[in-house]
């Protein structure tokens, strides 16, 4: 079993603590359904990154859209952390938790020219580029605010990292990224843009990725580009390889940072450049749970058996946008979780059945597992689903007017609420009759 899926999760005596506080005390204080997040868990992971990768010149930029509660990043920032922004609100976000401006770069396909002088005014440390036109725009509204901002231009390599067909960025026929024709007479073409400092090349393939194959493919592909632009005379000062790195999301041990450092890292050197890198998930999807009560148990006349949540797809979508697998157990269980759990493959203790785990929105798509093998559960029972620091409340919407949960900080033997659950005002503010 991976060590650190449940590193800060962890059964005593039938019961699911978070680091050393008990998740039913929590949720008998605030409610469901509930995001809870272990600070220890946050930290260990983006050490972990940080030692694998301390013999180069790195910059750990934290990626805001997979978790963006203010308390989240001001730990990441506390600890040294920059951030990777795709929004003016994330790095709204990003600054008013102490982020530290020079280590904030801002990506994304679409910034509009309102957020692009925000992040120019703000003085950021570099931009992302994934189009001419948009390098055009930065160009132009940087001489108007007498700025010149450093930029990487994203280079889409058209590699194949064999993750969800929603979530892949780097093949040809993505939105993403500029291809490397398109990039070398960007390049060679560089000093019409006055107001800019084309410093760098970032490259990043999608989310999870289970092996180092597609970005030592990758790497291949942008090391040579590096050696042309430098037999042009053009120097590459910044190489930023984004994120994607997997997490355990069943239990399964998977490769661990100093294994994509060891593959990595020798390009780096080879291109002699300063490394950036973008993790999200891998700080934070196991460091987080949402935890749900059971409204009710229902089996049809066919035998389909359903747990029925107070849950939904607006709480935690992935599942039902990208058939995501989350593994799901009682928070005081009736039969000891499985070490593993292999999706497609339940496997059936005593004391255990095939159940639908479902939500109560007005959809077929509100499920977060299907033919799930699952111990005894009653209504009112509560559930942990597992990974959901990742891309969970930060996706949530209030769909079917259904207010968004709260999120829970532990940390030790002690918790706080670092985001109120809202109410039924909160989904009419700022509306007019």
């Amino acid at each position: 079993m991976d060590d650190y899926f449940m590193d800060d999760f962890e059964y005593k005596d039938k019961s699911l603590f978070c680091e050393k506080v008990k998740i039913e005390n929590i949720i008998s204080k605030v409610g469901t359904p509930a995001y809870i997040y272990s600070k220890n868990a946050i930290l260990t992971r983006y050490r972990e990154l940080k030692s694998a990768f301390q013999n180069a010149n790195t910059l750990i930029c934290f990626s805001v859209k997979s978790n963006s509660n203010l308390s989240i990043c001001k730990i990441l920032a506390e600890e040294g952390s920059g951030f990777d922004v795709v929004s003016g609100g994330e790095l709204f976000r990003a600054m008013r938790s102490g982020g530290d401006l020079s280590k904030i770069v801002f990506a994304g396909v679409g910034k509009t020219d309102k957020e692009i002088r925000y992040a120019l005014g703000n003085d950021i440390f570099m931009f992302n580029v994934e189009s001419v036109s948009e390098l055009e725009h930065i160009n132009t509204l940087a001489g108007e605010m007498g700025k010149i901002p450093k930029v990487a231009l994203r280079i889409n390599p058209d590699i194949d990292a064999k993750t969800h067909v929603k979530t892949t960025t780097g093949k040809k026929e993505n939105k993403f990224g500029i291809d490397l024709t398109e990039a070398e007479k960007i390049i060679r073409q560089s000093t019409k843009y006055v107001n800019i400092n084309l410093c760098g090349l970032h490259v990043h393939l999608g989310s999870p990725i289970y092996t180092v194959a597609p970005y030592v493919h990758a790497l291949k592909k942008i090391v040579a580009f590096v050696r042309r632009c430098k037999d042009a005379g053009f120097d590459i000062e910044y190489m930023n390889i984004g994120g994607g790195y997997c997490i355990s999301y069943t239990g399964e041990k998977v490769i661990r940072p100093k294994e994509y450092a060891s593959k990595i890292l020798p390009f780096v050197k080879e291109m002699q450049c300063n490394l950036i890198m973008e993790p999200g998930r891998f700080i934070v999807g196991n460091s987080g749970i949402l935890i749900t009560r059971v409204t009710y148990t229902k089996e049809t006349l066919h035998g389909k058996k359903f747990i029925i949540c107070d849950a939904a797809m607006n709480d935690l979508i992935r599942p039902a946008l990208y058939d995501a697998f989350h593994r799901i157990w009682p928070v005081n269980p009736r039969v000891k979780m499985p070490k593993v759990e292999i999706p497609n493959k339940p496997e059936i203790k005593k004391g255990m059945y095939f159940v639908d785990i479902v939500g109560p929105v007005c959809e077929t798509s509100d499920a977060f597992a299907t033919k799930r093998a699952l111990p005894k559960v009653e209504e009112g029972d509560l559930l942990a689903i597992f990974s959901a620091g990742a891309y969970g409340f930060t996706m949530s919407s209030s769909y079917n007017s259904r207010p968004r949960p709260c999120e829970v900080l532990v940390e030790g033997d002690k918790y706080r609420i670092i985001r109120e659950r809202e109410t039924y005002e909160d989904l009419v503010k700022g509306e007019n009759l």
